[in-house]
C-alpha cells in the first residue's frame, strides 16, 4: 500500500511514527476507493441523463 500511495520512507523512529504512518495509509486507500465510487457513481447518472435528453429529443415532432 505504501508504494501504491506514493508514500515514502518514516524518517521518524519509533512506535508513534509507525502507527501513524499504518493510519495515513489506511486512510488515503480509503479515500481513492470512495473518490473513484463516486467517479462511476457520477459517469452513471450523466449517461442516464444524456440518455434520457437524447430519447426526448427523438420523440420530439420536427417544426
Amino acid at each position: 500500500m505504501k508504494s501504491d500511495g506514493h508514500l515514502g520512507r518514516c524518517d521518524p523512529k519509533g512506535r508513534v511514527c509507525d502507527a501513524s504512518n499504518v493510519i495515513l495509509t489506511a486512510v488515503s486507500h480509503n479515500l481513492r476507493r470512495v473518490i473513484a465510487w463516486l467517479r462511476d457513481l457520477l459517469t452513471s447518472i450523466l449517461i442516464i441523463l444524456w440518455q434520457a435528453g437524447v430519447r426526448s429529443q427523438a420523440l420530439k415532432p420536427p417544426s
